[in-house]
């Protein structure tokens, strides 16, 4: 018997009991069958959960399936003989929901609709909707198999089924030549559609009920109480009404209405309650449907109620004079027209503003008066110029107090001004505008950008626009005097930019550069390239000058380019010379302030600081601090205050103040622009991201199991460090015991056992490579140990029978160089393996368009930067991204987490690997509890 199971965000899928299935290939001399004997030849290669009945209980079974996507889903139910005995009643249920899709589809009640999903819009056909389909829904609903119940909410499974299967049966019907509409066109083949809005997609769901001619819609009308002020015991009228397309609301009165008007508005009214149950312990009036509201619920229905309503296509009106707008606080700052002065470079900075705190709910700014009237509400809803204003007492009280003491203005720095923005009064207090004027207005206001230095005399190169405004904001931060962090994706041309800043300055005080020493090369190669003119000075090496022979040195160059390492060392001789600007690529190496190389960093004099990073934050908030204290000192305080304003808040709380807080204050400062925007590039291919899960072999399941036993039984006791040494320590040995057995004795030992994989990673690993190389393409794989390398690099070696370069932190700078010249090469091997520390920054391999990490560094921003080496400006080809994790293992667990770290958008992603060690033993061992289903064939 032939079953089916439709599962929300997979499809469909198909299993068989008491029939016998055949492969490929084993019935290829017989006539091609029906749609059921097509599934029967194919192989069943999934699985599929099923609930089992038992005595006294319901077992779950898993069964060999076959997964159909929604598009051969369609094919295959409309197209299964219905009366087939080896059909089963659970599939007829799936096949008769699909003629019904069908049949609404043939008569005319489809729509289409524009959807947001994976970055792109889509459109799709959708059922038009009304009370006949609603009907329908719920008789599907009601005869619903139990096997499909099982799979979650009955709604949940109809509504993703209904959704999936109406746009693929309704391009059946449809006519396949071209279009001449671009939408139209996107929705016969099933593309994207690029010129979609959020507003187009407002539109047509608009559109589509305005369709539903058969039915009135239900409209809320709130009906204010008598008097200027609301006392806390007033209630204010819900009127329900119906409205006919064209028509006025009609309230509805519990006598004098036919039954069937009755009836539809308790079946929508029911409805509302559903998305709102706040309005289900209401009074009720005694005459009509309506509902009395207490105040406190007036506030929740606008506040959250109304949202609501609105997604159920259910409308809310409002009193006519009503507004919902919170208040905000605004910061008004005067300034000249520019900073700049002959005498002093940096007179922006230390220049003296005018500026005036102000209280505004919505656009009106607010007097005394009406400050005080709404501080003095304790309802929450009060008339302000003879609108109905909801206030925050709390928020209010605050606020007016905060303005008032600073009434009349003052006078401050803007460095000064904007440290203000972090001050504890300011608190939880919305900042939500500064508007500013004159050069104050380039800095702070997005829409004003400054103005543009055209393109650099000396300079090679031909900037792209993103890439002509970085250097427009670099050279106006330079001329005031402030430091600037360019954050810009790996891969978007930071370097190009820094080097057209001083091609357009051309100081006759030198620049002062350290970078990782990795990437010295690249900055002496692309000095060469774009500014020929500009003298470069390498302070590197055994053989590198001191004293003065280096002062000299230094004085006849533009550019010094030393490493971080160096900057430490050599400390004494850099302080000693002038320097006009002092810059630090890759700045993510100084996110620890008390290491000597972020000390020696900030203790360099000169006149101009930048930061130069594609991530500014890879774990914590307090890295962004330590760039941004680099390139201006002091502005965002010391350490404790910032993780008391800032760190707690954000990390812990997710508190949106403090990230608006933040964010004020550290957006002048950062320009960050990524591959991803398409305002900023439009010729980049795009990036694939997957996870790919490989099954443990019994040897890794008994080591993994091994590991986890131990580390439970050294914890029992232990607290503090020891503990956490502990915890930390096995998390390294259970990532080893998923890479490899050998990578985890350390033994030596054979990659493989009688001809057979003992590592199912591996052999995943192997899958891919030999696909990669049939493709005539090339792959990374990157890793965060240097032991697996060793043992993969001669496996694969001797397996493709090509060269396998290993890029680590042991290979010297022209060795790295000669490396990454040979991939490059046409004729370079296909495939090269990295350690994700030494690989994960500066180098530009985009003769590869497939990346591997196949074991995870759980933290997103290190990755993604391990990944741009591939996806970056050169790349013609879209790159896939894998990303390797074994099955019923902490990898897996851990990989569902890692998008959590994301929530911040770029502010924060965690604290690395530490949060583990806080978990208590219980919830340690179901992290590290190894699933059934971990160990494969």
């Amino acid at each position: 018997m032939l079953h089916g199971l439709w599962t929300p965000g997979s499809g469909l899928l198909l299993w068989a009991d008491g029939l016998a299935t055949q492969g490929p290939g084993a019935a290829d001399d017989e006539e091609p069958g029906n749609a059921v004997d097509r599934i029967l030849r194919r192989k069943f290669r999934h699985r599929a959960t099923v609930p089992m009945p038992a005595p006294h209980t319901v077992d779950m079974v898993e069964w060999p399936a076959v997964a159909l996507a929604p598009l051969d889903a369609a094919d295959f139910l409309l197209e299964m003989p219905p009366r087939d005995p080896r059909v089963s009643g659970d599939l007829k249920y799936l096949a008769h929901v699909a003629r019904g899709i069908d049949r609404w589809a043939m008569a005319g009640r489809v729509v289409p609709g524009l959807r947001r999903a994976d970055g792109d819009w889509w459109p799709r056909w959708e059922l038009v909707g009304g009370e006949q389909q609603r009907a329908w829904r719920t008789e599907l609903a009601l005869a619903m198999p139990t096997v499909q119940r099982y799979g979650g909410d009955v709604r949940t499974i109809l509504d993703d089924m209904l959704a999936e299967l109406t746009d693929p049966i309704v391009r059946r019907h449809l006519d396949v030549s071209e279009p001449g509409d671009r939408m139209l066109a996107a929705l016969v083949r099933g593309d994207t559609f690029d010129e979609g809005t959020a507003k187009l997609s407002g539109d047509l769901d608009r559109w589509r009920a305005s369709l539903k001619v058969d039915e009135p819609e239900l409209v809320l009308r709130l009906l204010e109480p008598e008097g200027d002020e609301v006392p806390d015991e007033a209630l204010w009228r819900l009127q329900v009404c119906l409205r006919l397309e064209g028509e006025a609301p009609e309230p509805v009165p519990l006598h004098r209405t036919d039954r069937a008007r009755l009836q539809l508005g308790v079946a929508k009214l029911t409805e509302a309650v559903a998305a709102y149950p706040r309005l289900e312990d209401v009074p009720s009036a005694p005459d009509s449907l309506d509902l009395m509201l207490p105040t406190a619920v007036v506030i929740d229905l606008i506040t959250h109620g109304a949202t609501a309503l609105q997604e159920k296509g259910i409308h809310l009106l409002l009193p006519r004079a009503w507004k919902t707008a919170s208040p905000s606080m605004r910061l008004k700052v005067t300034a000249p027209a520019s900073p700049i002065s002959a005498e002093d470079r940096s007179v922006g900075k230390d220049q003296l503003l005018e500026y005036e705190w102000e209280l505004a709910i919505g656009d009106e700014v607010l007097t005394a008066d009406e400050m005080a009237r709404l501080v003095n509400a304790k309802s929450g809803l009060v008339r302000v110029r003879g609108e109905w204003v909801r206030a925050d007492p709390d928020v209010l009280s605050r606020a007016a107090r905060y303005v008032a003491e600073r009434s009349g203005g003052g006078e401050r720095g803007i460095l000064d001004l904007l440290q203000e923005l972090i001050d504890d009064d300011l608190r939880d207090l919305p900042v939500e505008d500064i508007d500013a004027s004159g050069w104050v207005r380039a800095l702070l206001d997005e829409n004003a950008r400054p103005e543009s230095v055209g393109v650099p005399a000396g300079l090679n190169a031909t900037l792209r626009p993103y890439q002509q405004r970085g250097l427009d904001w670099l050279a106006f931060m330079s001329d005031a005097g402030l430091g600037a962090v360019l954050a810009d994706d790996m891969g978007l041309g930071k370097t190009v930019q820094l080097l057209a800043l001083l091609a357009h300055e051309r100081s006759d005080t030198p620049t002062l550069l350290v970078c990782p020493m990795s990437v010295v090369g690249n900055w002496q190669r692309e000095a060469a390239r774009f500014v020929p003119s500009l003298r470069v000075l390498v302070h590197h090496g055994s053989g590198r000058s001191s004293g003065a022979e280096f002062a000299a040195a230094v004085a006849g160059s533009d550019l010094v380019i030393t490493t971080y390492a160096l900057l430490a060392r050599d400390l004494g001789h850099l302080k000693e010379q002038p320097w006009r600007r002092i810059v630090l690529d890759e700045a993510q190496h100084v996110k620890n302030p008390k290491t000597s190389q972020a000390r020696a960093a900030r203790s360099i004099v000169a006149d101009h600081r930048v930061a130069l990073t594609g991530t500014p934050v890879e774990n914590r908030l307090d890295e962004l601090r330590a760039v941004l204290d680099f390139v201006n000192r002091g502005i965002l305080g010391s350490e404790s205050m910032f993780r008391k304003r800032f760190v707690v808040p954000i990390e812990r709380d997710k508190d949106e103040n403090a990230v608006a807080r933040l964010r004020a204050i550290t957006s002048p400062f950062v320009l960050r622009r990524v591959k991803t925007d398409p305002t900023v590039i439009g010729d980049l291919p795009d990036k694939v991201e997957m996870t790919m899960r490989a099954n443990l072999t019994a040897e890794q399941a008994a080591l993994y199991r091994a590991v986890v036993d131990d580390m439970l039984e050294q914890i029992k006791d232990k607290e503090g460090i020891k503990r956490k040494g502990a915890v930390l320590a096995a998390l390294t040995k259970l990532k080893q015991v998923c890479n490899h057995p050998a990578h985890f004795l350390h033994d030596g030992s054979t990659v493989l056992k009688r001809g057979r994989h003992r590592s199912g990673k591996l052999g995943l690993i192997e899958d891919i490579v030999d696909s990669v190389i049939a493709e005539g393409e090339k792959v990374l794989l990157f890793t965060q140990f240097r032991e697996f390398g060793d043992l993969v690099v001669p496996y694969l070696a001797e397996r493709f029978d090509t060269r396998v370069p290993f890029l680590h932190g042991g290979v010297s700078k022209s060795g790295r160089d000669a490396m990454v010249a040979d991939f490059q090469s046409v004729e370079g091997p296909p495939v090269m393996v990295l350690s994700l520390k030494a690989g994960g920054t500066g180098l530009n391999l985009t003769a590869a368009n497939h990346v591997v990490h196949m074991d995870r560094w759980w933290n997103p921003a290190v990755e993604n930067q391990a990944t741009d080496r591939a996806f970056r400006i050169g790349q013609r080809r879209d790159v896939q991204v894998r990303k390797l994790v074994c099955v019923g293992t902490l990898e897996e667990k851990i990989d569902l987490m890692i998008a959590t770290k994301q929530e911040l958008a770029d502010l924060a992603v965690g604290n690395g690997e530490n949060w583990v060690t806080e978990m208590s033993t219980e919830q340690l061992s179901d992290l590290l509890r190894l699933g059934d289903e971990a160990v494969g064939e």
